[in-house]
């Protein structure tokens, strides 16, 4: 049994549509990061960069325990772990990697900003709306141009598409319109209807809902929430 230690985010979504897709079971334990769940001790000893998602995974290696954080060590991990989704052949598996990191690097870092400035920042900064919505656009090309040469973005169905996906989702929310990126929406609507998919968007469902119309305005994020998310406890010494 693995423990996934979750809340509603694109981080956090692909860890649940992975095990879904591989049809491991799991126990979701939530981590509510806007009351600041995130920095209690317990949950430290496994994240110490206090983001979610993590996992314990109870049948590790040697059939003991094991902790991961950071969601791409877990993508990794579980592809390893059941043989699945990173083939072991050295140049496929090296195009896998390569579309993660591209993920881990540039998606979700430069989409996260755009989503941030456009939505969450307490002022409109205009300089950092268009610098980021412009690096949206420009990774959504990217991403685009790929799959005009591929179904998926290291070929076959992988851990980079699980990746990359739930990141796409708020594509409204970081400035772009599907319909400027034929290719890129053909895939995305395909990953929508897996039904693996489906099942990991919707762990939590209700709570996202919740959270998706609380914040429907911008900037209109609670003080606690906003500490817990970006100010203050964030950059408290742990």
């Amino acid at each position: 049994m693995i423990d996934v230690y979750f809340w509603h985010t694109p981080n956090g979504y692909k860890v649940t549509v992975m095990l879904e897709e591989l049809g491991l079971a799991y126990n979701v334990r939530p981590v509510n990061i806007g009351e600041g769940e995130q920095f209690q001790p317990e949950f430290l000893k496994i994240s110490p960069n206090n983001k979610i998602p993590a996992i314990v995974d109870h049948d590790g290696p040697g059939g003991a325990p094991l902790s991961i954080f950071e969601s791409g060590a877990i993508l990794m991990y579980l592809a390893e772990k059941t043989g699945k989704l990173m083939p072991p052949d050295t140049r496929i598996r090296y195009s896998v990697i390569e579309w993660l990191m591209f993920q881990m690097s540039s998606v979700g870092p430069m989409l996260g900003q755009a989503h941030h400035f456009r939505r969450y920042a307490p002022t409109e900064i205009p300089y950092a709306i268009e610098r980021y919505t412009n690096e949206a656009r420009r990774i959504y090309h990217v991403i685009d141009k790929r799959l005009g040469e591929a179904e998926y973005l290291a070929g076959a169905y992988s851990i980079a598409d699980i990746a990359t996906h739930p990141w796409l989702v708020s594509h409204a929310n970081q400035g772009q319109n599907l319909d400027d990126f034929p290719n890129l929406k053909r895939w995305f609507e395909g990953m929508r209807a897996r039904p693996a998919v489906q099942r990991g968007y919707a762990v939590m469902a209700e709570e996202a809902a919740r959270a998706r119309a609380a914040a429907s305005e911008p900037r209109k994020v609670d003080q606690e929430t906003w500490n817990n998310l970006f100010g203050s406890k964030q950059h408290e010494r742990r």
